[in-house]
């Protein structure tokens, strides 16, 4: 097999003056739709209103805010945990709720160091997971604590004549139904042919829920609402809560009034609060260890109540009914109507409603799930994964989008984290002999790594802090950004300047072991210049320069020699190959496996002259030919529809976000579903909007085309307002 190789040294990095002149082009013609026709926002959301008729569990349904979230069965509310379980659960979880199983035996990181050899002969410690004595205990615990809390659990006890709880069957002629332009979840359905409605809406601004309830049942004395705690739960994919231990924390009525109660609750060394209020009439009281009833006055056809979850307290703002819905319907038609939207009606290709679909509800979710204060865990504000822990390299594929669709402020709550945890970052790269910052992969509010086989060896999550604050810097090119931002710009820079190790016998410097590219399966010590993360290193670095440059600073020697001097991707008969340590990638299935990231190196990533096209080219139809897609996760088919596109191949586009894959499954109530174990995946949802909004915008470089990422042979009409174009 002859080698080729092309070299990214030169005109590749030309790129950074055209990008700089595609800042200036950020103008409002490109926020604008160039059909001139204006979209019925509204008429656009609504169609796609979840509409169920049955108790469905991957279809349970959500309200949030970003901080928060709450998702109910079709009962309107959380009266049947149990049934949902291996479903889409039903969560109540924030972004500040996190719980610690206490130990005596103080573990510590180092303990489950493994000390790895170089390709340069340094040894370097990687916290793993063990097998066996005392490392793999502490791995084990440090990889479930914290763990993400379910803070409550907010139902209905409905009883039937007899006096027997009703269970989830005995619901009939269910009519539920969620109203995404209001974030208004109505539930109506009957128990013995008596009517029930339940109207919910989430606070927009606090942790809180409240609802209306409308039933002969409550005049009947059959109708009660039930808040009951659990502990918190060190399990890698469940709901987050565990019933077995009622003697482990304490549920205290500390507080009440007229219609209002408070309780505190404590789980060893986390304290939160639970305000309740409610209706005229109504009463609560303690039923058993960790469970209230609130019994609404038999006299009122209809009871109204209110929930907040909250560190503090003494709080002075819990919201009615009324006050909860007017905020809610005012926020989310703010939302629908100040961001990016795209329609598709006219279009003759009949998967153009689904994608429509698909669009709308995934900005839905994303609003509610990953538009917090931290990265989101792969599972949102819903249930947990990974013990609610976060995946730093996902945050690309949560967090674009939001940039793409003109909501940068939702992308940039999220990014006081990586100040936060800077430091561990900055410790962890000088314990490994680096300079700079090297940023977590699996990690927590506080930013300390969790042992594992995988994460502490992959890199590629290290420039996208980068390309935030590029996508900042685009819509807002102010001292004030570039001043912002400049600590987390160049910390990140310095460890990618000093990671690549120079081999003099090549005269480049290389990317190799002990590393992990995104595609996990190469083993950490036999991985060479994977070509994603060399063309990430590339734009990484570049950005840095020209932040520097913009800031009227000189570049800096050290990143500009690692530039000049970084390997070639590699190339061998005319494609890209997922790391030259491997020539026989695409002969041998075992390596077809798992993300093909190795087609990300041209549809993630801005380029000009870099990448030779006929080769990308070459790639993606090899790609589509050998790889085990059954092996593929949510985020790969967006991925290789901005591949597609970048290569004029519109049709190849569309057809990657439609393939007929069990992880690119879209649930009723629009969740992106993987496998049994992982029943939701919202990098999935991020993937989808930032391929579907480059794609209807363009990318810097695209040629001057309505929508040049759709097919132009009249099958899609695709009108778009309020995006902005991909780098």
């Amino acid at each position: 097999m002859t080698r080729k190789t092309f070299s990214a040294q030169r005109g590749l990095w030309v790129f950074l003056a055209a990008f700089a002149l595609h800042i200036g082009a950020c103008t409002t013609s490109e926020l604008s739709n160039t059909e001139t026709d204006k979209i019925d926002r509204q008429a656009l959301v609504t169609r796609h209103s979840v509409k169920l008729n049955s108790a469905d569990t991957l279809a349970s349904l959500s309200v949030g805010n970003g901080e928060f979230a709450f998702t109910v069965d079709v009962s309107g509310l959380q009266s049947f945990p149990e049934y949902y379980e291996r479903g889409v659960a039903l969560g109540t979880q924030s972004q500040w709720g996190w719980h610690v199983i206490p130990t005596d035996q103080h573990y510590r990181v180092e303990e489950t160091y493994r000390y790895d050899t170089s390709c340069t002969g340094n040894i370097i410690a990687h916290p793993v997971q063990h097998n066996g004595g005392r490392e793999q205990r502490a791995a084990d615990w440090l990889r479930t604590n914290p763990h993400r809390l379910h803070l409550g659990v907010v139902g209905l006890q409905l009883l039937k004549e007899n006096g027997e709880v009703a269970s989830v069957h005995d619901l009939q002629n269910i009519n539920q139904e969620l109203n995404m332009w209001t974030g208004e979840i109505k539930s109506r359905y009957e128990v013995e042919g008596v009517p029930v409605t339940v109207e919910l809406f989430g606070h927009q601004d606090q942790d809180q829920v409240a609802a209306r309830i409308s039933s002969p049942l409550i005049e009947q004395n059959r109708l009660k609402v039930t808040l009951k705690f659990p502990y918190g739960s060190g399990c890698h994919v469940c709901p987050g809560y565990d019933w077995s231990q009622p003697d482990a924390h304490s549920t205290r009525l500390t507080n009440t009034g007229e219609n209002k109660a408070q309780l505190e609750r404590k789980l060893d060394t986390t304290l939160y609060y639970t305000h309740i209020q409610w209706g005229r009439g109504g009463q609560l009281i303690e039923k058993a260890k960790h469970s209230f009833e609130l019994t609404p006055a038999s006299s009122e056809g209809t009871f109204e109540f209110s929930v907040l979850f909250d560190k503090e307290a003494a709080k002075s703002k819990m919201a009615d009914f009324s006050a909860t819905q007017s905020n809610s319907q005012k926020r989310w038609e703010e939302f629908w109507t100040e961001g990016g939207v795209v329609d598709f009606s006219g279009s003759t290709d009949p998967r153009a409603h689904e994608l429509e679909r698909r669009v709308v509800l995934s900005q839905y979710l994303t609003r509610i799930n990953c538009a917090g204060s931290l990265p989101p865990q792969e599972t949102g504000l819903t249930f947990n994964s990974w013990y609610g822990k976060f995946h730093v390299e996902m945050h690309w594929w949560h967090g674009v989008h939001f940039a793409l669709w003109d909501r940068l402020p939702l992308l940039e709550k999220s990014l006081p984290w990586y100040f936060k945890s800077l430091e561990k970052a900055k410790a962890v790269a000088k314990m490994q002999g680096f300079s700079g910052a090297r940023w977590q992969k699996m990690t927590d509010p506080y930013g300390d790594e969790s042992p594992s086989s995988v994460a502490p060896y992959l890199v590629w999550q290290q420039p996208h802090i980068l390309y935030f604050t590029e996508l900042i810097y685009r819509q807002h090119p102010t001292a004030e950004t570039l001043e912002k931002y400049k600590e987390l710009v160049f910390e990140t820079a310095d460890f990618m300047a000093s990671f690549p190790q120079y081999n003099p016998q090549t005269g480049y410097y290389h990317l190799c072991a002990p590393v992990k590219p995104a595609q996990e399966l190469w083993p950490s010590n036999e991985t060479l210049d994977p070509p994603f993360e060399l063309a990430y290193w590339h734009f990484g670095l570049n950005m840095a320069q020209q932040w520097r440059a913009r800031l009227g600073m000189q570049p800096n020697e050290k990143w500009q020699e690692v530039l000049d001097k970084l390997a070639p991707l590699p190339v061998v008969d005319g494609v890209l190959f997922p790391t030259a340590a491997h020539p026989d990638a695409y002969t041998n299935p075992e390596y077809m496996r798992d993300h093909p990231i190795v087609l990300g190196t041209f549809g993630m990533l801005p380029h000009y002259d870099q990448i030779d096209t006929a080769v990308m080219k070459a790639t993606h139809h090899k790609v589509l030919e050998r790889w085990d897609w059954e092996s593929t996760w949510g985020w790969d088919y967006p991925m290789m529809a901005m591949n597609a596109a970048r290569l004029h191949m519109p049709e190849k586009a569309v057809d990657a976000l439609f393939m007929n894959l069990q992880k690119n499954t879209y649930l009723p109530n629009g969740h992106n579903y993987q496998d049994k174990r992982l029943r939701i995946y919202l990098p999935g949802n991020g993937g989808l909007l930032t391929a579907v909004g480059m794609m209807a915008a363009g990318w810097d470089g695209a040629p001057d085309l309505h929508a040049p990422g759709f097919p132009k042979d009249g099958s899609w009409k695709v009108r778009w307002e309020g995006l902005h174009k991909m780098p």
